[in-house]
């Protein structure tokens, strides 16, 4: 059984109804539907959700079951949970006039190369930006497309192991190595 999918989802602020294989459901931010593969079931009890495997499968494919349903259930869940709250995650750029500025639906980054870079911003991701133009704030109600958009903009100059500077993600550790030494 798995361990993962059998937690139930708490669904106390949003409306969900489920129809078979869809469960649609409408929260604060966000609205949508989600599709379950046919050995997963759903039931609702006590403003909690339920996800479990069908009861006619064979104990051959009891593995694979338990893979799909918690990866199903974890995926539910985060779209879930988007609705009600938005996910954010932290950008922080590090480097002397290194800065990010938001013109209208796109972010233009000046990262000490000999141009700036534009960088158009997906329509449900909202980002923040500090003074400084340095940290950086991305906030959507679809994780996924938070952590890509994380992912991308970090590619744009990834963090250098000798002075530390370029784009990281909050939370990130980068290995520092010393330079290189006089011998006398």
């Amino acid at each position: 059984m798995s361990k993962v999918g059998r937690k139930p989802i708490d669904i106390t602020d949003l409306q969900v109804d489920v129809k078979e294989k869809e469960i649609h459901y409408k929260g604060k931010k966000t609205s949508g539907l989600y599709i379950l593969p046919a050995e997963i079931k759903a039931e609702i009890k006590e403003k909690k959700l339920y996800l479990m495997p069908e009861e006619n499968l064979s104990k051959k494919g009891l593995r694979e079951v338990n893979r799909i349903w918690g990866l199903h259930r974890a995926l539910l869940a985060n779209e879930l949970k988007g609705a009600t709250q938005e996910f954010e995650k932290k950008v922080e750029i590090i480097g002397l006039g290194y800065k990010a500025v938001k013109q209208g639906d796109k972010l233009v980054f000046s990262l000490g190369y000999s141009h700036k870079i534009d960088f158009p911003l997906p329509k449900n991701v909202t980002v923040d930006i500090d003074k400084t133009g340095q940290k950086l704030l991305f906030k959507s109600s679809d994780k996924c497309l938070v952590g890509r958009v994380c992912s991308e903009i970090r590619t744009l100059r990834k963090p250098e192991p000798y002075k530390g500077t370029g784009i990281r993600v909050d939370g990130e550790v980068i290995v520092r190595k010393a330079g290189k030494t006089k011998t006398s």
